[in-house]
């Protein structure tokens, strides 16, 4: 059984040769025909994976406290963009929007709100889930519409998304890996001719075994870049929370999600969610040669308990029933905690500022 979007692929495959792991990364989530993201409702219980603004309303309003307080530490400029960059369903600005407008009504009432969302079809969802805020909200399809000025941003589970490239040690050094057709005229992994830089790796190869993969990310690589150049030219902090490791490291992280569970990623192009983690050192390395100041990294359970998770939690469970008061504490437990299934310790977080300044909850450097 293939799925339309395999057809394509391999038709392409046989027309023009092996395609890299980026243009299949790109194909599968952003196809106009088939691709996962123009085609199906990735989020929440009946999507294929739940993103942690979905959890609880926990998660947007510990951001939105982070906004207000990095608002503040700028020096409380008036007139400024709050931008988030794939916003979902647009829940977490919805919760971030009822803390910033109960905590700093000057931020709130001055602000405008930028979204960068390319879907049509989730712009409605985000319609229907800001309606409150519509005369604030403008769209955009890319982050250079996003008006001049002093700019907040904000980009969950966005770099995961991007596409990666991959390379695979062989005799002859690291090799791009490619995605092919093997003998029975299924989609497989082939390796290409193009070669990889040994500057361009974590540590000498001498001892990497062949098989080994090391992934790279210029699109990534870019976006960050946009976003380290906005902040230098109008001030500002980007929030950047996603899963990841903190150090470059060699390994396949490349995975595809169907119905909240693991999918081999090849099996079902187009009809599965396809990321990889984030190399959180490579997006600092483009921030700080930007000449952008960097707050970070933390694990997500450590910047949310900095934030005050514990004790808002403690004051939304008051008062009520003790089904709920177990829907929250487990709602924190997966936001914050530890080991499978929660996103504690496999999120990171990263802060970048222009002009410098020491964010909370992360620990000033030097």
């Amino acid at each position: 059984m293939s799925t339309p979007l395999a057809q394509k692929i391999k038709a392409l495959i046989r027309a023009t040769g092996p395609i890299s792991i980026t243009d299949y990364f790109a194909m599968c989530l952003a196809d106009p025909e088939h691709g996962y993201y123009r085609t199906r409702e990735p989020f929440g219980t009946t999507g294929d994976f739940i993103t942690a603004p979905e959890i609880s309303q926990l998660f947007g309003e510990m951001l939105g406290i982070f906004m207000v307080h990095a608002w503040q530490r700028h020096g409380s400029p008036s007139g400024i963009r709050l931008v988030e960059v794939g916003p979902g369903r647009g829940t977490m600005m919805a919760d971030m929007l009822r803390v910033i407008k109960r905590l700093a009504l000057p931020l709130f009432e001055t602000m405008s709100i930028h979204l960068v969302e390319t879907s049509e079809r989730l712009r409605g969802i985000q319609r229907v889930t800001l309606e409150a805020y519509s005369t604030k909200i403008a769209w955009h399809d890319s982050f250079e519409e996003v008006p001049e000025g002093f700019t907040l941003i904000a980009a969950n589970e966005l770099f995961d998304a991007i596409p990666i490239r991959q390379f695979v040690r062989t005799p002859t050094g690291f090799r791009e890996r490619l995605v092919g057709l093997d003998n029975q005229d299924q989609l497989a992994f082939a390796v290409g001719v193009a070669s990889l830089d040994p500057q361009t790796l974590p540590s000498p190869i001498a001892s990497i075994p062949d098989g080994t993969i090391f992934e790279v990310a210029p699109a990534r690589q870019a976006v960050m870049a946009t976003l380290c150049e906005r902040l230098r030219q109008y001030g500002g902090t980007a929030l950047i929370i996603d899963y990841g490791h903190m150090v470059s490291g060699f390994g396949d992280t490349l995975q595809a999600v169907r119905a909240h569970e693991f999918d081999p990623p090849m099996a079902n192009p187009g009809e599965a969610d396809l990321t990889s983690h984030v190399d959180f050192e490579d997006l600092a390395r483009i921030a700080l040669s930007s000449g952008i100041h960097l707050n970070g990294g933390l694990r997500q359970g450590d910047f949310l308990n900095g934030l005050g998770l514990a004790e808002r939690a403690a004051a939304l469970a008051k008062g009520k029933a003790p089904a709920d008061q177990k829907l929250i504490a487990a709602a924190v437990d997966r936001l914050a905690g530890e080991g499978a299934g929660k996103m504690g310790e496999l999120f990171k977080v990263i802060a970048v500022s222009s002009p410098a300044l020491d964010l909370a909850p992360f620990r000033p450097v030097g």
